[in-house]
């Protein structure tokens, strides 16, 4: 039995607005991230949240492939905002982790990101912020069944 129509419209229209949200809050790693592209970006918050991640799984994470990896990598080491390490259990694998400057940039990017999400949730009437909050829970559910199916 197909969906109702309402479902079927839901899913573009999802997929849109959370596009356009995560491009408007990637312009405003402009004064935190400095010259930093947004996979670079990306890579210093994935490093940031995990402590420390195996390059493997980082790429995997991200959908990035080798050669980018490794240019973002090598990018972020040398402004000194990730350390690379080797797996003492296999040398040809490698880890990374934020440096204490990569971990001051990251809490940068957060707090531009969440100020300026403040900032669209302050200009909401009640009712729309009331409804946003109370679609976290689904929102945040959808993430882990999403993960789930790529295998993360």
């Amino acid at each position: 039995m197909a969906p109702p129509a309402t479902d079927l419209e839901a899913a573009p229209r999802l997929r849109t607005v959370v596009g356009r949200l995560s491009r408007m809050l990637r312009r405003t790693d402009s004064g935190s991230a400095g010259e930093l592209t947004p996979t670079q970006v990306t890579v210093l918050l994935t490093a940031d949240r995990q402590g420390s991640i195996r390059l493997s799984e980082l790429g995997e994470r991200e959908g990035l492939n080798p050669t980018l990896l490794s240019r973002t990598v090598a990018s972020l080491l040398a402004d000194g905002l990730i350390a690379r390490s080797a797996d003492p259990e296999d040398r040809r694998s490698a880890w990374i982790s934020a440096t204490d400057a990569g971990r001051t940039v990251a809490r940068r990017i957060r707090k531009e990101r969440t100020a300026a999400v403040q900032v669209g949730l302050d200009a909401l009437g009640d009712d729309d912020r009331a409804q946003l909050e109370a679609a976290l829970p689904a929102l945040e559910r959808l993430t882990v069944v999403l993960a789930e199916r790529e295998g993360r």
